[in-house]
């Protein structure tokens, strides 16, 4: 501005040619300085922080001065010397133009500079006119100065609203890269990178500026598992379109890291491409996430091994090749003998270890032959493509089995398991996946009903069987229904006085077309099902409306199943099924298997008390045939243990050990103030055994079969007492057959055929008439002799006694035990009511 107005006033002086008075020179250097003092001034006021009041008033003072020189100095040449009034007032137009194209913006300024170069000139001309010109042009510059001071203070606000916006998001997306959720990129369209965020760079370990001018998709991994999303890239931007949520792998070392790639093309005003412009986010968690949900849901979590739903997918694979001969397989599902125990017993943290330790087992046995995977639970499959040779297949189970059933370490402490495996195979046993699974479970189900530990093939007469087992389900759900059900009951006999002292109760069922069923053929049904819970009810209500009508002394029994003693509902069954038949609780008997105490835990205590509480009587069954441990004795309120038949069976054959076994019980019991009842006693010599040893109460068929309910009542209506009829010793073992032999008496040889025979004795066809006493020389066999008398004969049929005991194996069928008859009926009605 300096340069300006010196310049003003020399072209003037050349224009006039003349120069300007003194005071025209003051004037003018006055201005010029001042001019030239501004820009030291705005340094001198922002190079310390001054009050903005101070650095506007020395502004206004320096603008006021430069343009009020002017107009003085340019009005005293035009009206004291000889400038041209024409050549002034130019300068001043020229002058106050300069100032307010310099000055613009700051209005205040601008006005301060129109009144300081054209005030003086009023004041020197000072005619009225130019004073009122001047009044006019400072009443409108000040309407002009107010209305642009808000104009300029509106435009201020909003360039300040704008840059707080821009500001704004500037920082907003300044967080976004630094804090590393997201990156900004941009290309050329050459497709070079012409911006990155800088933390893109950190991630790749790479310096800023050595990216910048690279192409877009050396950012990426090449390799052969994103294939597929550089393809997809390198087309779109190709193509110069748009491309959203693009999976790509960074080109990172030392670690797999995702990205999420968005962009989009950039054009200038005239439609040219200019390159590609877009963000990115990672993509890494999330796609850990999917791939452990994938893991999650194709293997199982605890062993690593395919789910069930992979195993499927597999098998389906299979079956649905197209190539027939591809769609040969062999299925192998295995179940963990024992595995219950160590989960009740070690807890399920133990159990699952357990399965860890499995599934490493069966994953190297089977090999790279099959694929193993679990179902659930103690449940593994193992899925063998191909053709497999039964041979092979049994020696796989095998060694499968095997291999499961080495000890395993648990947190320290043995544990010992086994293992049952069913077999299927495709085509031979099905053709789809259903068909499959199914006769592969039949087998495996068959492989643990054979005892457990063993393998065990598919067979048409397993779907028989469990097409049977369906039916005899469906028949038994409409027995309960109907009535179809009955309860026999066994006398209870006194040892001491032979009077009756109660019954038992046994469940029986006339099936509409096979007749009478043994309970050993649907209570097992009925527990698999949970049909038990309503036939043990029935029994209870059944048995307690029975004691109602009969003697007060008389007891009965009813059994409990493990699964109905566990139910908390069974105090409160009982309870009101007593009042309501109006009973005394302790006629009433409740008959629980040890099996019981398999879980042993405070709700059988609880229940226990329960029970004790109502009054009810308590027998132990079939004692010492299950739960090998004592202890429960300790704490189980029973009021009698039952001896089970097996004991009392054979022991009065010579070298039997069970008589032992049954002093040993009743001692036990008797010591515990408990009562004993033998069961199964059928002869006289059983009898005498038991009741020598200590047993209080007898119970089999040497007093009474069980009785219909109208037999029960019939016996009662005549009175307590019993009578013992049977035989006077146990028959040894016989078996049928039929042989030829020849038989030597006195020197004579004489054929005959033996039509049964057991150790001590035989029935022997074609001699008549032969007398009591006889001695005869018997050849049953070339190596087998054996010295015999003849103890009747009744027309060509003699019965002869052996002088010493004959060997089990008569040359016959190895391992046919001797056994003309089958076994007492009692010995498959021991499940009573309730199981």
């Amino acid at each position: 501005m300096a340069v300006a107005i010196a310049s003003a006033f020399a072209l003037a002086g050349v224009v006039a040619l003349e120069l300007p008075p003194l005071l025209t020179l003051v004037c003018a250097a006055i201005a010029v300085t001042c001019a030239a003092a501004g820009q030291p001034i705005n340094a001198w006021g922002d190079a310390a922080e001054r009050s903005p009041r101070l650095k506007q008033a020395l502004g206004t003072a320096l603008v006021g001065i430069s343009s009020a020189g002017v107009g003085l100095g340019l009005a005293d040449w035009m009206y004291e010397g000889g400038l041209d009034w024409r050549i002034g007032v130019a300068g001043l137009v020229t002058v106050s133009i300069l100032f307010a194209a310099l000055l613009s913006g700051r209005i205040v300024l601008v006005f301060v500079s129109k009144i300081g170069c054209w005030a003086p000139a009023a004041v020197v001309d000072g005619s009225s006119s130019a004073y009122a010109g001047l009044s006019m042009a400072v009443i409108a510059s000040a309407i002009v100065a107010t209305y642009q001071t808000r104009f300029e203070r509106a435009r201020a606000e909003e360039d300040e609203a704008l840059a707080r916006i821009r500001n704004r998001a500037q920082s907003i997306l300044s967080d976004y890269e630094e804090t590393g959720q997201g990156w900004f990129w941009e290309t050329d369209r050459r497709g070079n990178l012409t911006y990155l965020s800088p933390s893109v760079a950190t991630t790749l370990g790479r310096a800023e500026n050595e990216l910048i001018g690279r192409p877009f998709s050396q950012l990426f991994d090449l390799g052969e598992e994103n294939r597929e999303g550089e393809r997809t890239l390198t087309f779109h931007m190709s193509a110069r379109s748009s491309f959203q949520e693009l999976a790509v792998k960074a080109a990172v070392e030392g670690g797999d890291r995702w990205w999420s790639i968005n962009g989009r093309p950039v054009y200038d005003g005239f439609r040219n491409f200019c390159g590609f412009r877009g963000s990115g986010t990672d993509l890494t968690e999330r796609k850990r996430s999917q791939e452990n949900a994938t893991r999650l849901a194709r293997y199982d979590s605890l062993t690593g091994l395919a789910n069930r739903f992979q195993m499927s997918q597999t098998l389906d694979k299979i079956l649905n090749s197209p190539q027939e001969r591809e769609r040969e397989c062999a299925i192998l599902l295995l179940d963990l003998d024992r595995f219950k125990h160590v989960n009740d017993t070690l807890g399920h943290p133990a159990g699952d270890a357990l399965l860890k330790q499995v599934a490493q087992r069966l994953e190297r046995t089977v090999g790279q032959v099959g694929r193993v995977g679990r179902l659930g639970g103690d449940e593994f499959e193992v899925i063998l493509p191909g053709r497999v040779t039964r041979e092979k297949l049994a020696h796989l189970a095998q060694d499968v089995i095997h291999a499961l059933s080495q000890p395993y370490s648990i947190d320290g402490q043995r544990v010992v398991i086994g293992s049952s495996v069913g077999i299927a195979v495709c085509p031979d046993d099905g053709v789809s996946s259903e068909s499959l699974i199914r006769n592969a479970d039949l087998s495996l189900y068959a492989a643990k009903d054979a005892g457990r530990g063993r393998y065990h093939f598919y067979s048409d007469d397993l779907h028989t069987a469990a097409e049977e087992r369906s039916a005899l389900e469906r028949d038994l759900r409409d027995a309960i229904a109907n009535g179809g059900l009955e309860l026999f009951y066994q006398p209870v006999v006194h040892a001491a006085t032979a009077r009756i002292a109660g019954f038992e109760a046994l469940l029986r069922w006339n099936h509409p077309r096979r007749g009478w069923l043994s309970p050993e053929k649907f209570v097992p049904i009925a527990e698999d099902t949970g049909l038990i819970a309503a036939i043990g009810e029935w029994a209870i209500r059944t048995v307690c409306g029975a004691l109602a009508k009969w003697p007060e002394e008389v007891r009965c029994a009813v059994n409990v199943s493990p699964l109905q003693f566990a139910n908390p509902q069974l105090p409160a069954i009982i309870t009101h099924a007593v009042a309501q038949a109006g009973i005394a609780p302790s006629r009433l008997e409740l008959e629980i298997t040890e099996s019981v105490f398999l879980d042993d835990d405070a709700d059988n205590e609880a229940m226990f008390a329960a029970l004790k509480r109502i009054g009810v009587r308590l027998a132990l069954d079939d004692f010492g045939t299950g739960y090998s441990s004592l202890g429960y004795l300790k704490k189980a309120p029973f009021d009698k243990i039952k001896i089970d038949q097996s004991f009392v069976r054979g022991a009065t054959q010579p070298g039997s050990r069970n008589g032992a076994i049954i002093a040993s019980i009743t001692s036990l019991a008797q010591a515990l103030g408990m009562d004993v009842t033998a069961e199964g006693v059928e002869t006289l010599d059983e009898l005498d055994l038991v009741r020598a040893h200590g047993c209080t109460h007898i119970q089999g068929y040497i007093y009474s079969k069980p009785l219909s309910p109208q037999d029960a009542d019939e016996r009662l209506a005549g009175g307590l007492a019993m009578e013992a009829v049977g035989p006077r010793s146990a028959r040894a073992p016989r078996r049928t057959m039929l042989r030829k032999i020849v038989l030597e008496h006195a020197g004579q040889h004489y054929a005959g055929t033996i039509r049964n025979v057991s150790a001590r004795g035989a029935l022997i066809e074609g001699l008549w008439n032969v007398p009591e006493g006889t001695r005869f020389r018997i050849a049953i066999s070339d190596t087998l002799v054996a010295e015999a008398t003849a103890r009747w004969c009744v027309d060509n049929r003699m019965g002869v006694e052996f002088d010493q005991a004959l060997p089990d194996d008569l040359g016959g069928p190895a391992g046919n035990p001797f056994n003309d008859r089958p076994l007492p009926e009692d010995t498959n009605e021991r499940r009573a009511a309730a199981g």
